[in-house]
């Protein structure tokens, strides 16, 4: 919980906890508006950009990355793989270990959604120029680190 400065109470415009949380809900609540023709929502989208950077990863390197419980990766896989997004492929060295892996309907879906939350983003950030924005960025990064 923030406070104003000088040690009193905070206020809803200066506590930063409420504000990044009302960013944080706004921005998913409109991402999620505009995936919704994908049939994904912003878990969805996070876990295929993951696969898409990563080139595959295991269900718990996908939690671990998100910061997702592992029962909540299983469900969110589940989903991608009935929708025909993504797929388990063996691991190379660990035979126990499925990396889940884009299909091309994934990676063409992805594309897709991501022109989407794109333009989104852009919508969200309209307030902020290019300096405060890419700012914006880095502190977000340091603080989910």
């Amino acid at each position: 919980m923030g406070t104003s400065g000088n040690g009193t109470r905070p206020t809803l415009d200066t506590d930063a906890g409420f504000l990044l949380a009302r960013a944080g809900g706004k921005a998913i609540r409109a991402v999620n508006r505009a995936l919704e023709p994908f049939g994904l929502r912003t878990r969805h989208f996070t876990v295929l950009m993951a696969a898409a950077e990563h080139g595959g990863l295991s269900q718990r390197e996908l939690g671990d990355l998100l910061g997702i419980d592992p029962s909540a990766v299983v469900a969110l896989v589940d989903d991608l793989q009935r929708a025909g997004l993504v797929r388990r492929d063996p691991h190379p060295e660990d035979r126990r270990t499925r990396l889940v892996v884009l299909t091309g309907v994934g990676e063409k879906t992805f594309d897709q959604a991501t022109e989407v939350a794109l333009k989104v983003e852009d919508e969200a950030f309209a307030p902020l120029d290019a300096g405060e924005r890419a700012t914006l960025i880095e502190l977000l990064r340091r603080i989910a680190r």
